[in-house]
């Protein structure tokens, strides 16, 4: 059985830091691509960030060099870490397993992250 487990949302202020994690479990960790998305309220899910099995990373543009994506594969764990949130980036956060051959793709259940003053 395959699990996605994320933690570390929270309420934060403006200009504040969290750090989401994603611990996995019922996979080959290190054989998946991992990726970060989110969805605020009425609008589509969107990809933050990705890190390959090869721990290459790309980021949506919106990220601007604020958060940093990184994988511990001997703790089957991924982490997003985020600086300098603004209100815009409030939204659920979800954390994403993904193989191409054969097609896998497993979702967690998601974390709260709130930008308030």
């Amino acid at each position: 059985q395959v699990q996605l487990v994320e933690s570390g949302g929270g309420l934060v202020q403006p200009g504040g830091s969290l750090r989401l994690s994603c611990a996995a479990s019922g996979i080959i960790f290190s054989i998946y691509h991992m990726g970060w998305y989110r969805q605020a309220p009425g609008k589509q899910r969107e990809l933050v960030a990705v890190i390959t099995r090869a721990s290459s990373t790309n980021y949506a543009d919106f990220v601007e060099g604020r958060f940093t994506i990184s994988r511990d594969n001997a703790k089957n764990t991924v982490y997003l870490q985020m600086n300098g949130l603004k209100p815009e980036d409030t939204a659920v956060y979800y954390c994403n397993a993904r193989r191409s051959s054969p097609w896998n793709d497993y979702w967690g259940q998601g974390t709260q992250v709130s930008v308030s003053s």
